[in-house]
């Protein structure tokens, strides 16, 4: 049954109702060097100890900490000097008591010895080292298996991988990382006054923002865009493209085409083509947002003037492609901060105010027409007034979700 463009809904519900069509990305396997902030499908597990052995993790001298136990700078304790512990020799040597072995940092702990005495701490005097401060037993040492043993869980599914995390996975053996597929996101820009970007617009016609606003934004959120290019208000041009997008894409984006009712080409398209969920929503801007299916891939149908597009992508797609990528949607930086001016506001809808930040944590409002894009560029996020507000008061504290 077709929904209304009257009938609409909340955010929450715009939200929920979007990430629930959105299909779950299988797991691939990809080389360690292309998993920087892959998504992990699986839990990942160590294949060795790490360390293999007991080591030490500072310059010194590899010692029976009994040895120690009264050393001090007016009475050191003396100790034979045995000979130097060489990294990567395999060999393990050993101290009795009363020795000490020289030893780098990473090097292999000897039979015997249970501390390492930093290089500091120490004068060498012949064959013999002074050592001019007690360590107690384990002191300056790594034991075999402390960092990651063998078959233990290395990071879980679900976790972001960071460069110090690809350190990980390459010492513990995962030449492949098993992590989730990035989501295809198709992107399709409609209205007959649209043109490329790189055609200088005659009077009556615009460029191409909305499909590079969409592009950037999916691929902040992890996934990868496809340009599926300009249709200018051709019905047949958009069903065909369409058909195509939501069997090689796994969200598709329809810029323009949403607002008035179901005569406008994308709801026209997608009524003829999918199942519409949803027709309006209660955003300001953005409420021509059009939620849809066709084949059980999603559509969004998102409004035309680019403020409402990024406002769009900002409240709505950024959880739909969240759920996709296997990303947190609590990965949005939110700072508070308090009104430098008054807002005034349309009860009965959730509105979302552009915000720049100032001195002692002010938010000014950038007011400006859906149109317009410079208060995009000159904003650092937005606010949300709730849908039973009226508006907001100068000095009351706010969250700014910054962009």
């Amino acid at each position: 049954m077709e929904k209304s463009f009257l009938s609409l809904i909340t955010v929450d519900e715009a939200v929920k109702l979007a990430k629930s069509i959105a299909p779950e990305m299988p797991p691939e396997k990809v080389p360690i060097d292309d998993a920087l902030g892959r998504v992990l499908s699986d839990d990942v597990s160590s294949d060795i100890d790490i360390p293999g052995f007991d080591r030490s993790w500072k310059d010194g001298y590899a010692v029976f900490a009994g040895d120690t136990t009264n050393a001090t700078d007016a009475i050191p304790s003396m100790l034979r000097l045995k000979g130097r512990i060489d990294m990567g020799s395999g060999e393990r040597l050993s101290v009795s008591r009363g020795e000490c072995l020289n030893i780098p940092t990473g090097g292999q702990m000897p039979e015997g010895a249970d501390a390492v005495v930093m290089v500091e701490y120490t004068d060498e005097v012949g064959g013999d080292i002074l050592v001019k401060r007690p360590v107690a037993v384990g002191e300056n040492v790594i034991m075999k298996g402390e960092d990651f043993s063998e078959g233990g869980v290395v990071f879980e599914k679900g976790k972001v991988l960071s460069a110090s995390d690809l350190g990980a996975l390459a010492a513990t053996g995962w030449y492949e990382v098993p992590v989730l597929k990035k989501p295809v996101v198709g992107i399709i820009s409609t209205g007959i006054e649209i043109v490329p970007v790189d055609k200088r617009p005659d009077v009556g016609e615009v460029r191409d923002v909305n499909s590079y606003l969409c592009s950037a934004f999916v691929r902040k959120q992890g996934g990868i865009p496809v340009h599926l290019g300009i249709v200018r208000d051709n019905h047949e041009e958009l069903v065909s493209i369409l058909r195509t997008a939501v069997e090689k894409c796994d969200l598709v984006l329809i810029s323009g085409g949403s607002s008035k009712d179901i005569r406008d080409i994308t709801a026209r398209a997608l009524y003829s083509e999918g199942e519409v969920l949803a027709h309006g929503v209660m955003l300001a801007p953005g409420k021509p947002t059009l939620i849809a299916k066709v084949n059980d891939t999603p559509v969004i149908g998102i409004p035309g003037h680019p403020a409402a597009t990024y406002m769009v992508l900002s409240v709505i797609i950024r959880h739909i492609l969240a759920g996709m990528a296997g990303f947190s949607d609590t990965l949005r930086s939110v700072r508070l901060a308090r009104l430098v001016t008054s807002i005034s506001s349309e009860k009965g809808r959730e509105e979302y105010v552009r915000i720049k930040l100032v001195e002692e944590d002010g938010a000014l409002p950038l007011f400006g027409k859906s149109g317009l894009l410079n208060t995009i560029v000159e904003s650092d996020g937005v606010i949300k007034i709730p849908a039973g507000r009226e508006g907001l008061e100068a000095g009351e504290e706010v969250e700014v979700f910054l962009w």
